[in-house]
């Protein structure tokens, strides 16, 4: 009865929470942008880091590690232990983190195509700037964006302060043009990103304005190109294998999984061969990110504002560094859709009090969360929620369930997964003379690195059928909401368990063109 209360009481507030937050955004339709913006509206700084594991903190329970910045504003603020991002590449995962919403309403991702202008309009730093923010921006940008009349609008534009770029960055700070006034002093462009964001902490208090910073670091994005300063922190260190490490720890996944390039960078990366090695070049590049973080923090406290600015921090992905046999990212699996996440906001009450959430958190709710903070409504094509609440009350919950998307590479990699706090299904669609589709279901909270696939479980029958329940309705999510290009719309069908797999096919864009590929070309079953 004790736990029912508590169950009502929670609901209850999270009604009252809901109600309250739609009346305030029906009231900001009669103010004006001055009055949105007021002297004491918070800062807010945004890091992302750029193919993170969660295990690669010493905040998360890596005693191998040194990142100390990162614990500490872990420590300080709310460390969050199941963040996931809904879709695990960087082109689709940005423009989630940017506008709030599942891949399949961004219409944005690799083989697919750019985000269109209206799509971004709703985007929280478009919605902060009008707000009266200045905002700032370096680093790895992700995606482009088209106007309707197909041109591209320039992301610099989009910003008051501008070090980014639409695709990929470069290492050498001097080869990325938006940040050449730092190559002489950050020659390594992961040190040039924390000077960034130290001259923009300055602009900010020299305009009395509040800022939004979003830095998207390269690091430790592959190919590796560690800065040498450094090396010595991991020099000839050795590190222990996760308990799912290799092949072996993989044969129980599905065949489909076994079909895109993660699989065969366990071998080809050297995860196999060289694990120490790799893993030290790899926390070298975090170690970077550390010092970054860790100058943006001593100028926010010589600026004298760091008691009124909020600091995010997470990752546009997992890595899954040679879990079950894998390399690279994609795949649903924990290791490559799970990210750190921690949020520290010095006004609430919880901080500084080394507390954690077990809630169930995605890369959808960044938006809303950003809003949240600067007192702005919430938009309300967003898919993901404000996890404000949570600083205050970090043991509740916002939401159910959520899911993980994957629409990018091979055919047979495509898949759906939906998660709750405890349970993760995945429908692999795809099938040939060679597979069949597959289902896999884990239980996270008595298997966390999923080394049980409980779908052909008589004794978990009754969770199958739930969870593919939870499925379903997603799907028809999909069917009612996504965009009208780009190629989203077939996956209604693509991922319904219902329709047979030989009559599936999928379309994708290549070099702006469309083409289909049958689920296997030349063959058909027996």
């Amino acid at each position: 009865m004790l736990g029912r209360a508590k169950c009502y009481f929670l609901n209850t507030m999270k009604m009252k929470y809901l109600t309250y937050r739609y009346l305030v955004a029906s009231c900001f339709t009669a103010l004006t942008l001055s009055t949105v913006v007021a002297e004491n509206k918070p800062n807010i700084i945004f890091l992302m880091a750029d193919d993170q594991n969660f295990n690669s903190l010493g905040c998360y329970g890596n005693s191998e590690v040194v990142t100390p910045h990162m614990d500490k504003l872990g420590h300080e603020g709310v460390i969050f232990d199941r963040h996931y991002n809904t879709t695990s590449i960087c082109m689709a995962s940005r423009a989630n983190v940017m506008t709030g919403m599942y891949e399949y309403k961004t219409g944005t991702n690799f083989e697919h195509g750019d985000m269109k202008s209206e799509i971004w309009a709703k985007s929280y730093p478009v919605l902060l700037r009008e707000a009266g923010y200045l905002t700032a921006f370096a680093g790895k940008f992700g995606f482009e964006i088209e106007d309707p009349e197909k041109k591209e609008v320039n992301p610099m534009s989009e910003f008051d302060i501008w070090g980014g770029a639409p695709g990929q960055t470069s290492y050498k700070t001097r080869n990325n043009k938006s940040m050449n006034n730092y190559a002489i002093d950050y020659p390594h462009s992961t040190l040039s990103y924390g000077a960034f964001g130290k001259n923009a902490i300055k602009e900010a208090v020299k305009q009395q304005k509040p800022l939004c910073l979003s830095i998207s670091f390269k690091a430790p994005h592959r190919p590796v190109d560690p800065d040498p300063k450094f090396k010595h922190i991991y020099a000839g260190k050795k590190f222990t294998k996760p308990t799912n490490y290799g092949r072996e720890a993989g044969e129980h996944l599905s065949e489909q999984s076994k079909k895109g390039r993660q699989y065969g960078r366990f071998t080809s990366w050297g995860y196999d061969k060289n694990y120490d090695k790799v893993m030290a070049e790899y926390y070298q590049q975090i170690y970077a990110i550390d010092v970054a973080l860790g100058m943006i923090r001593e100028e926010l406290e010589a600026q004298g504002i760091s008691n009124n600015t909020v600091i995010i921090y997470t990752s546009d992905n997992g890595f899954i560094c040679g879990s079950h046999g894998y390399g690279s990212k994609v795949l649903p699996i924990e290791e490559s859709s799970r990210a750190p996440l921690m949020i520290y906001d010095p006004r609430s009450a919880s901080a500084g009090k080394k507390l954690r959430s077990p809630a169930l958190t995605g890369n959808i709710d960044f938006a809303p969360t950003i809003l949240e903070l600067a007192g702005l409504p919430l938009s309300e094509n967003m898919d993901g929620v404000s996890l404000v609440p949570l600083l205050a009350m970090p043991d509740s919950d916002l939401r159910e369930q959520l899911s993980f998307i994957n629409v990018f590479g091979p055919e047979a990699t495509h898949s759906l997964t939906t998660l709750t706090k405890e349970w993760k299904y995945t429908y692999w669609w795809y099938g040939n003379d060679k597979m069949e589709p597959a289902e896999e279901l884990f239980h996270l909270r008595k298997d966390p690195t999923e080394m049980t696939n409980l779908a052909q479980n008589p004794e978990a029958s009754g969770m199958l059928e739930a969870m593919r329940a939870k499925y379903d309705e997603q799907l028809e999510k999909w069917k009612d909401e996504t965009v009208s290009y780009n190629h989203y719309m077939q996956y209604g069908t693509i991922f319904d368990r219902a329709i047979s797999w030989e009559t599936k096919k999928v379309k994708r864009r290549v070099h702006g063109k469309s083409r289909n590929h049958l689920s296997d070309e030349k063959k058909t079953v027996k």
